[in-house]
């Protein structure tokens, strides 16, 4: 058996160096740690060649006292923790007590700092791990800490490296996410002489995004807040209609601390499902925060994982948030209802004028009970009855006495006039579509293309609004609030459809799913379906292509019966919808523009947008006005 030996101390560091030290954006990482967990208000990050050949930090924090500089470089020396009951709530970003000694061990450094209210600073070199003496030197308060010839005494490690390019952005992007994550603290990233980033350090959250993530990024964004079971989130997320192709802009922070995490990206983007366009991804810059002890982050030496003492309540707190800010987005606020109808011929700025004016109260009505005229009284016998209609009644005198010329009594026996005869009620339809328009703050234009609605509101802007899409939409959410099976109809004549063989398997698979939609079938051999019902929403004509639209969808397994059913709800919604090109009448269009103009829907199932809004300032733009 081979002899057990102690590695020697220099080998035991380049070890713990290659755990810690991947590239130069390792290094850019526990240094800034360091510098903001020493209280910085403001940072500058320098580097040539992406941090191979200089790396230079500084930092206006608390500083190092001389006598601790040498120490600071030892191996698990840390200021951060204390007993092992520490561990369990680590509120820094730096505590291991590595990453000094595994930066010296492979590269030469230079660190000057001084202490608030020192009255000189100090200096130390090391080179390969082993330190100089600790000289007196002249510095501003803070730390400055330069990294010269990374990986110079590891030349294996060299041919691992990348592109000095591809070098700097990974320090950008370290530089980037802290600056994201403590708005508060400016800083500064020079590459290779030209600044690339500076963040105002003002404490505002969306300053730092636009410095950082660009203006593009920044003026697209919602902001967001909520908390439940003790896990807060705020920050801001993506508008649905500017999703990005990656999720490279999916930036989230636990506890102030940049994660990587699967479980938050899901959450993310389920909130998102049925709002943005397939293949697309959500952004954002979420800040999640729950008690230290809930969170562990001494997971990897990289300390970008962590893991959740419970996933469910963090799941939750970030989906729920998303979502209800997603549903609430865009929703005018309703003025209140006026008596006078709307018409539409109006303009935007008639209508504000005419609702402005006073309407003048109606005419007064005489009370119940009260003569208007009194009807000549013919000549007629003693005791005689007349019947007289054009009076008021008084509610307790149906019969009122009277003498009149001659000494004779007449009772006058006072009728209501008749009242109208009561109509029928309506079919529902017929009744809608017969009903007066109700005043709204805007006004149907008309359409275009048979496809889009122009719509005006009181505040000048113009709003194009496909129909389909919304009409999808609606549908879409009337299916998914049914708990019961879709209403069938029974065809006539059954339809045969043939499928290719996936689909055809996959139909066979599911067919109590498809009876749950409103597809009857059952299987008639030779890869054909016999279809007997179909969903009372579908026109006969679109039975089969919607039948192989599904088989497809099943086949893929987007829509098995005990996950997602997302899906078969796409398609139904789909093709029982109002089609782009079809005639559709004044009644269906304004019903459209309520649901549409109320923020009830916004995009249609696919992430498509349903409206576009186009402001007075715009149009004007185009013709030159503005």
């Amino acid at each position: 058996m081979p002899e057990i030996r102690q590695l020697d101390k220099h080998v035991a560091d380049l070890i713990a160096a290659g755990e810690v030290v991947e590239r130069p954006a390792s290094v850019a990482k526990e240094l800034l740690e360091n510098a903001m967990d020493a209280g910085a208000s403001a940072i500058v990050v320098e580097l040539e060649r992406g941090g191979l050949t200089y790396l230079r930090i500084t930092d206006n924090g608390c500083g190092i006292a001389p006598e601790q500089l040498p120490v600071a470089f030892l191996r698990h020396a840390t200021s951060k923790l204390r007993t092992a009951e520490d561990l369990a709530a680590i509120g820094t970003l730096g505590f291991r007590g590595e990453a000094l000694a595994a930066i010296s061990a492979v590269s030469r450094v230079d660190i000057l700092s001084r202490t608030v209210g020192a009255e000189a600073g100090a200096t130390l070199h090391l080179e390969g791990g082993v330190p100089g003496e600790v000289r007196p030197s002249g510095c501003p308060e803070g730390t400055t800490i330069v990294v010269r010839d990374l990986f110079y005494n590891t030349p294996a490690r060299m041919k691992f490296m990348k592109k000095d390019s591809a070098e700097g952005a990974a320090v950008t992007s370290i530089v980037t996410h802290l600056a994201l994550s403590h708005p508060e603290i400016s800083f500064k990233l020079l590459r290779d002489g030209a600044e690339a980033l500076h963040t105002p350090g003002d404490g505002r959250l969306q300053s730092a995004i636009y410095a950082a993530l660009g203006r593009d990024f920044a003026l697209h964004l919602l902001p967001i807040h909520g908390s439940g079971d003790a896990v807060s989130v705020e920050g801001f997320v993506t508008e649905p209609l500017h999703g990005h192709g990656t999720r490279a802009r999916q930036i989230f922070f636990v506890n102030g601390r940049f994660v990587k995490s699967q479980l938050l990206s899901a959450a993310l983007e389920e909130a998102y499902r049925n709002q943005i366009m397939k293949g697309k991804f959500p952004g954002c810059v979420l800040h999640i925060t729950l008690p230290m002890q809930q969170v562990d982050v001494n997971v990897h030496p990289a300390k970008t994982v962590v893991k959740f003492a419970a996933d469910k309540p963090v799941f939750d707190a970030v989906y729920y948030t998303v979502l209800d800010t997603l549903n609430g987005q865009n929703r005018p606020a309703q003025p209140p209802k006026k008596e006078e109808p709307f018409y539409q011929t109006m303009t935007a700025e008639q209508f504000k004028a005419k609702a402005a004016q006073v309407t003048p109260p109606p005419a007064a009505k005489p009370p119940v009970g009260s003569y208007t005229s009194r009807p000549a009284v013919p000549a007629v016998p003693k005791g005689q009855t007349v019947y007289v209609r054009d009076v008021v009644p008084e509610p307790q005198k149906p019969f009122v006495a009277e003498t009149v010329s001659g000494g004779r009594e007449v009772t006058y026996h006072i009728t209501p006039p008749p009242a109208p005869p009561v109509k029928e009620k309506e079919p529902e339809p017929v009744q809608q579509a017969m009903e007066p328009e109700t005043e709204a703050p805007w006004r149907i234009v008309g359409e275009v293309l048979k496809t889009y609605i122009i719509c005006e509101d009181s505040h000048s802007n113009v709003w194009l609004i496909d129909k389909h899409a919304a009409h999808e939409r609606i549908r879409f959410d009337a299916l998914k609030a049914h708990s019961e099976p879709l209403m069938a109809q029974p065809l006539l004549t059954p339809l045969t459809v043939d499928l290719e063989g996936d689909s055809y398997g996959a139909v066979l698979e599911h067919l109590d799913t498809l009876r749950q939609f409103g597809f009857v079938c059952e299987d008639f051999g030779g890869g054909t379906v016999l279809v007997r019902e179909i969903p009372a929403d579908i026109r006969p004509e679109d039975a089969s292509s919607t039948l192989e639209e599904l088989g497809q969808k099943l086949a893929l397994g987007r829509a098995d019966p005990a996950g997602a059913r997302d899906e078969l709800y796409h398609t139904m919604a789909c093709k029982s919808a109002i089609k782009a090109g079809m005639d559709t009448s004044p009644a269906e269009l304004r019903a459209l523009v309520e649901q549409v103009q109320s923020g009830k829907i916004q995009y249609c199932p696919h992430g498509r947008p349903v409206k576009y809004k186009l402001t007075r300032y715009e149009i004007e733009k185009m013709f030159k006005r503005a």
